[in-house]
């Protein structure tokens, strides 16, 4: 039996006060919340709304706490595994000019929070990838809590493993030939149910690493 199992992480909702000895402070939850987390232009937290996007389309958002170290982001009603990738053109640092577009799709070699052990095999974890993108470009009106700035692009798994260019990143040009159009955020359910449905349609037969082949290596954080 492990001395220290997995801790799981309880939902909370802000209003759980701060403490020392038994006695309360002047602050809660929510104010830590406030104070880290509300620079949603930020490239770390804007990662993190992506995926709370998606969730929220999916309907898995509510009563659940994100997995910071899963192998993947999202898992759907009906098993679809989603990985949320993210990119802004407006950063909240200093520009000379609207950044370029593209997104990390490397393969990884999923860490089991059960075992702290990493797959030898490295992959693509998740069936579906959607690529959000803050599309905004002006400074003084992005609003990243505002769905009509963000566009949404869907892919089978299966569609970035057949590339033949870069398997380590995607411009948003390559993109757009794959997916062809964007999807606005209330589409973009029925968007991620097509592709998975497009990614079993593709992948069947084909055959996957053994996951119960690992390696005694701690995780490393990935962006």
């Amino acid at each position: 039996m492990c001395a220290y199992p997995v801790i799981e992480a309880k939902r909370r909702d802000g209003t759980d006060s701060f403490h020392t000895h038994g006695a309360t402070v002047e602050f809660n939850l929510m104010d830590f919340w406030a104070w880290s987390t509300s620079d949603l232009v930020s490239n770390a937290t804007r990662g993190i709304l992506a995926e709370y996007l998606v969730a929220q389309a999916l309907g898995v958002a509510n009563g659940n706490v994100r997995e910071e170290w899963a192998a993947f982001d999202l898992t759907c009603h009906d098993g679809t595994r989603v990985e949320v990738k993210s990119a802004a053109y407006v950063q909240s640092w200093q520009q000379e000019r609207l950044s370029r577009i593209s997104f990390n799709v490397r393969k990884t070699r999923a860490w089991s929070k059960d075992t702290n052990l990493l797959e030898d095999v490295p992959q693509r974890q998740a069936d579906v990838y959607v690529f959000a993108l803050l599309a905004h470009k002006d400074q003084h009106t992005i609003d990243p809590l505002d769905l009509s700035q963000w566009a949404f692009y869907v892919l089978p798994t299966a569609e970035l493993d057949r590339r033949t260019r870069s398997q380590h990143s995607i411009t948003l040009a390559s993109l757009q030939v794959l997916a062809r159009n964007s999807v606005p955020w209330i589409n973009l359910r029925e968007a991620i149910e097509m592709a998975g449905k497009r990614q079993r349609e593709m992948t069947q037969g084909d055959s996957h690493p053994d996951p119960n082949h690992h390696r005694n290596t701690p995780p490393k954080p990935q962006t």
